[in-house]
């Protein structure tokens, strides 16, 4: 294989000749594709195979490459390229070659039915092909045929080959069906040409499975060509003595596997609820297994055990509906619910010594739907039945959410405690909708086992004991309302009697007392008994998520009542954070939860804390501000930028969210004087301008700067006033020197809420100016190594469309300017920004009338919009963006339609564009039909998917499924 010029691969795949596709140029791109070390050879002869396969010469050399004398991988090319010419160019083959075709395909199977299985299974599939696309008509009995074929007698192949052969064409003809390209109209006809043609296969499955003689290897076929057939929805009554046997075949562990797959398959079928007697003849079967089951737990054979559950489950969940129907049948429904059970508490650790039980979890949430979903008086009967067996669930489902000991668990790897985790969530969601069948009595049920365990002298109990309880009603608590609950006051009294002696237990009894944190402000007189636990927690850094998380939770929900702990807390908070025991995140969550702390105090009390609060940091960030930049100050710099801004995210003195009744604080008037975020972040202005000048080219310094004024102004809003003119002052400085996105995005808040007050429209004006111009200046140097500034200065562009259009009437605002940029960035290869250049244009066309410059701009340069509008619809945009792109066109429609009914019939003139796929007919077709819809944007963006498809030669293909 030294000499390129004889490797058809290499030859130049894409201006291949047909000539090239000859049996021996194929048989060397084999040869290169498998054995050729250098990978820029192989991609290529592959390339050239794929043509290969697809072209007309495939019938000639495929039925060469199948010759006894090659080897199984030129064998298996020739018997896949067979199948890809009957799936895909079945319209291509003459009408008289049917049968010489089908003739030709046997022969070959009977002579594989003793060679390789690989190529055996192709030429099946080929075969299945052929048939599915000769069915009905001009093959009615294909099956039956097949069957009649391959139990000839007067075969070469000895029975057991020929037996194989048939079973495994048997098998591949309901997968080729399901994955075939047969049109609707068609899938329906040849599905119920199937159904017909079971009758000549199941009875063949019946006698090969119950016959003594058949040899393992058959009887495993048997099970996976019956499982293949039951999903075409055959009628459930049809398969029952296939079943049976497959029941019978769970003895044989050879057989195992496949006889679980067969009969799940078989139970799971959509249809299988209307066949009631069939189901009920299924349970005594399926509770026969259950000694199978308890040898199997007994002798540690996880996959036994989990294959007679996924039957049990398979048969629970797909049909207890239709079970619990048959009310004269409760008892053996029931006894399948007992079982299903033994699977849920099946012994063990999930999922280390089992994976069982976590397959029963759905058939619950099934069970307790239906049982609710009947009327009254049978939903009356099956609640008596089955409340109890619910509350079985609960125990059973706390029991295997415990964790195992500490010894056993320190062996475990971190993926299975990452499991076991993802377990414990799904029993907690299991619990959660357990509540609804069980209600208040399920919380008291939790809270007399915890307070026996507590108080018990007796035993010593264990802390997963007591972590499972406190686990189902956290479980509960966080999601269900239980303000209601006279529980509640019981188990606040029980929590500081626990002892807490371990990390995971630590953390239930935090995030237990988080869920509990709703209740708390509805009952301020408890605070005191869980807070201290909360802040002894803070300084553990093993509790660090849990801890945070409860104290912002207690924080924002009863802020008005924690005045009297405020200094402790915000004491306690300074401390760790000081110590720096915690992750950056929750450092991030603690000064939030300060945030909301604060914001229910007298105003120069807050200002008092922040003092002391922020005083250490601004130190920090003085010293930092002297230093010469470098990575470890940077990271510094951020964390307490990021400090400062998550603190002023809920730091919130105005009372406009929380009208609670009660508390005498709730009713303060809005304090007069300075917001106190106001007044900190005038006293930092000058230290922030200063760290800015050394780091204004280090965007993530940039962005944390901007952050902190971001959220300043989305939680102060109108309180944010005194800061605006020297803000928009330092924007424009930092912008000037170096435009970033985050600067931007700041100014789009800015101009969102205060461009339209007389008072602040100045600088905002001032600043927006500034900001465009530079941009500008961007676009001129060129833009595209800065999509994120081109898509935020669009964005900036729109809203200020929205809020304010008097900035587009500014002399010093070149219109003209900004709109070009806005077609350019219409052709950027990112979608966000593509996405933001289409929301600026669909802002702008509805002021044409009412803004002047804007009306001059689109008479002028509307019809470049128009052009680039249609290129990116005619191929060259993402198809996701079409809809994006249809706004545009409504817009023009609607508000410039004298000038779009000019332009776009001029625009779609010249041959080949936007598509050389296009004819003067659909491209006419298209203009008069987006000219005609000035009133529903649905049908525009419609009309423009289909366009797309015809531009790009998708249309009528299964591309099309995309949309």
């Amino acid at each position: 294989m030294e000499r390129r010029e004889e490797q058809p691969g290499a030859a130049g795949a894409g201006a291949a000749s047909a000539l090239d596709f000859t049996v021996e140029n194929v048989e060397k791109a084999l040869h290169q594709l498998y054995y050729d070390p250098n990978i820029e050879n192989k991609n290529l002869a592959q390339k050239w195979l794929m043509q290969a396969q697809v072209s007309p010469q495939a019938w000639h050399f495929s039925w060469q490459l199948l010759q006894p004398d090659k080897v199984p991988e030129i064998q298996y090319f020739g018997a896949s390229a067979l199948h890809i010419k009957i799936s895909r160019y079945w319209s291509d083959i003459p009408t008289d070659q049917y049968e010489s075709l089908k003739a030709q395909l046997f022969t070959q199977i009977t002579h594989f039915a003793s060679g390789s299985k690989i190529v055996l299974t192709r030429l099946c599939v080929a075969l299945a092909s052929l048939a599915l696309s000769m069915m009905p008509d001009a093959w009615p009995c294909a099956v039956a045929d097949m069957v009649r074929l391959f139990q000839a007698e007067d075969s070469p192949v000895d029975g057991q080959g020929r037996c194989l052969a048939l079973l495994e064409l048997l098998t591949v003809l309901p997968e080729e069906f399901q994955t075939s390209r047969l049109p609707q109209y068609r899938k329906g006809l040849v599905r119920a040409s199937l159904a017909v043609e079971c009758g000549a296969v199941f009875p063949l499955l019946e006698q090969l499975l119950q016959q003594p003689s058949s040899p393992s290897c058959v009887r495993q076929k048997v099970l996976k060509c019956f499982s293949s057939w039951v999903q075409l929805e055959v009628p459930l009554q049809d398969c029952e003595a296939l079943i049976q046997a497959a029941f019978t075949a769970l003895q044989d562990s050879e057989l195992f596997d496949s006889s679980v797959e067969a009969i799940v398959n078989a139970i799971s079928q959509p249809d299988a609820q209307r066949y009631v007697n069939t189901l009920l003849k299924l349970i005594p079967l399926v509770l026969g297994l259950q000694e199978q089951l308890r040898q199997a737990v007994q002798n540690g054979d996880m996959e036994t055990s989990h294959g007679i559950c996924r039957i049990a489950v398979a048969l629970g969940e797909n049909h207890s509906r239709a079970l619990l129907d048959q009310v004269e049948h409760w008892q053996s429904f029931l006894a399948l619910v007992n079982m299903i059970m033994f699977c849920t508490g099946i012994p063990g650790h999930y999922p280390v010594n089992e994976t069982t039980s976590s397959l029963t979890l759905t058939f619950w949430y099934t069970l307790q739907d239906d049982i609710l979903s009947f009327e009254a008086e049978k939903q009356a009967v099956y609640q008596q039945v089955y409340r109890p067996v619910y509350f079985q669930l609960v125990d059973v489902l706390l029991h295997k959410a415990q964790f195992p000991s500490d010894e056993e668990y320190g062996f475990w790897s971190s993926d299975e405690k990452e499991q076991f985790r993802i377990y414990r969530v799904d029993i907690s969601d299991t619990l959660m909708y357990v509540y609804e069948m069980l209600g208040a009595e399920l919380l008291s049920n939790l809270y007399d086992k915890l307070g026996r365990l507590l108080t018990s002298s007796e035993e010593p109990y264990s802390w997963q004991h007591t972590e499972a309880l406190l686990y189902g009603f956290q479980s509960i608590a966080e999601t269900i309302d239980v303000n209601y609950s006279d529980v509640v006051p019981g188990l606040i009294g029980l929590i500081p009697r626990i002892s807490i002696s371990n990390v995971q237990l630590a953390d239930t009894v935090m995030f237990t007392i988080g869920a509990l944190s709703e209740w708390l402000a509805d009952h301020p007189v408890m605070i005191n008994s869980v807070l201290p636990l909360v802040l002894h927690a803070l300084g553990n850094p093993e509790l660090s998520v849990s801890s945070v998380s409860t104290l912002k939770k207690i924080c924002r929900e009863c802020k008005y009542d924690l005045p009297p702990y405020a200094a402790n807390i915000v004491a306690v908070s300074q401390d760790v954070l000081m110590k720096q025991i915690h992750k950056t995140s929750q450092c991030m969550w603690l000064m939030q939860a300060l945030g909301f702390l604060l914001s229910a105090l007298q105003v120069e009390e807050i200002l008092k804390n922040l003092h002391s609060l922020i005083s250490p940091y601004i130190q920090q960030l003085e010293k930092l501000a002297e230093e010469i930049p470098n990575p470890s100050n940077k990271l510094a710099i951020v964390h307490i930028l990021g400090l400062l801004s998550n603190l002023f995210t809920t730091l919130d003195v105005s009372h406009h969210e929380d009208d609670h009744e009660g508390s005498e604080l709730r009713k303060l008037p809005v304090p007069q004087g300075p917001n106190p975020v106001v007044v900190v972040l005038q006293q930092v202005f000058q230290l922030i301008q200063k760290v800015l000048s050394k780091w204004l080219n280090d965007a993530q310094v940039v962005e944390a700067v901007c952050a902190i004024f971001e959220k300043s102004v989305k939680t102060l809003l109108d309180d944010f006033a005194p800061m605006v003119p020297q803000l928009c002052e330092m924007l424009g400085r930092m912008y000037s020197t170096i435009p970033q996105a985050s600067a931007l995005d700041l100014t789009r808040q800015l101009v969102h809420i205060f461009a339209h007050e007389p008072a602040h429209f100045p600088p905002i004006e001032a600043l927006f100016l500034l900001v465009t111009s530079v941009t500008l200046t961007l676009f001129q140097q060129g833009p595209r190594d800065h999509p994120d500034i081109v898509d935020s200065f669009m964005q900036l562009l729109a809203q200020a469309l929205k809020r304010k259009p008097d900035l587009f009437l500014c002399e010093r605002l070149d219109v003209k300017a900004v709109f070009q940029c806005a077609v350019l960035a219409l052709k950027f290869p990112e979608a966000p920004t593509v996405k933001a250049s289409c929301g600026f244009f669909t802002e702008l066309l509805p002021r044409c009338g009412e803004v002047e410059p804007v009306g001059k701009v689109v008479q002028e340069d509307g019809r470049m919009l128009l052009i680039a509008v249609l290129e990116a619809i005619g191929g060259q945009a993402s198809r996701s963006l079409m809809d994006c792109f249809a706004d545009i066109l409504f817009a023009l429609n609607k508000h410039c339609f004298s000038l779009l009914s000019m332009w776009i019939k001029e625009a779609l003139q010249p041959p080949g564009f936007p598509s050389a796929r296009l004819s003067p007919e659909q491209k006419d077709t298209f203009s008069q039909q987006i000219l005609r819809e000035r009133v529903n944007k649905r049908r525009v963006k419609e009309m423009v998917k289909e366009f797309t498809l015809l531009c790009r030669g998708l249309h009528g293909t299964d591309y099309t499924a995309d949309y």
